[in-house]
């Protein structure tokens, strides 16, 4: 099967329009989900290429699910590939497509970009994320533009929430200065692109550090024993 990039290139289908540094972190975080039973959400439709280059990559066993206000999206439904208009701030809208469709795999956030939308959507979807599932948002250089309610640490934008949620990853180690929550419960890494954060869910075993092996008789102050 040829990969993404390559079938990004010879596309000759609906418009795609994608930033080519986006293209490893996909393989690498939607790999796993090839040929496998999945739903798939992206939210914002485009020009509809990119909902049908899902369908080819992920194969016969996924289901597309396209979200955008715009109604003429609905043209790019076929076989495989279903689209639901509404507004990705608007709770109960998520919560109609949750209930249609089931616990998405994979979410993919390519819509409005504008900060309260895309934080929005996050808080409301992440959850219903599947427990082993990834939440990918793209675009995130408008975290930093004003005409998307961006700015370098202006408050309330996505990349500020995740400086907040990065310190939720490791609240078990805050020594009570901050409570563990259900992201911490349930998120096992966040990783961070040039304008990509991507967060993968899964469940968590007892943390512990155990030291195997034989130890030697060099005793340095600067070793870890954590």
């Amino acid at each position: 099967m040829p990969g993404l990039w390559s079938d990004f290139l010879t596309n000759d289908k609906r418009l795609i329009h994608k930033w080519t540094h986006y293209f490893p972190a996909y393989e690498r975080h939607f790999g796993k989900f090839v040929y496998q039973p999945l739903t798939f959400i992206e939210i914002g439709c485009g020009e509809g290429g990119s909902l049908q280059m899902w369908k080819r990559y992920f194969g016969p066993f996924a289901r597309i699910i396209g979200i955008d206000v715009n109604p003429r999206c609905k043209e790019f439904e076929e076989d495989q590939i279903d689209v639901r208009i509404g507004n990705q701030s608007d709770g109960a809208f998520l919560q109609s497509v949750v209930d249609e469709f089931g616990q998405p795999d994979i979410v993919l956030d390519d819509g409005s970009h504008m900060m309260s939308h895309v934080v929005a959507a996050f808080k409301f979807l992440y959850p219903h994320v599947q427990k082993n599932g990834v939440y990918m948002v793209e675009d995130l250089h408008t975290s930093y533009w004003p005409e998307f309610e961006g700015g370098f640490k202006r408050e309330g934008t996505f990349i500020e929430l995740c400086k907040q949620l990065l310190d939720e990853l490791n609240a078990d180690w805050a020594r009570d200065a901050l409570a563990a929550t259900e992201f911490t419960r349930s998120t096992l890494s966040m990783h961070f692109y040039d304008s990509l954060a991507v967060f993968e869910r899964g469940r968590h075993l007892k943390k512990h550090a155990p030291q195997i092996g034989t130890p030697s008789n060099v005793t340095d102050p600067h070793c870890d024993n954590l």
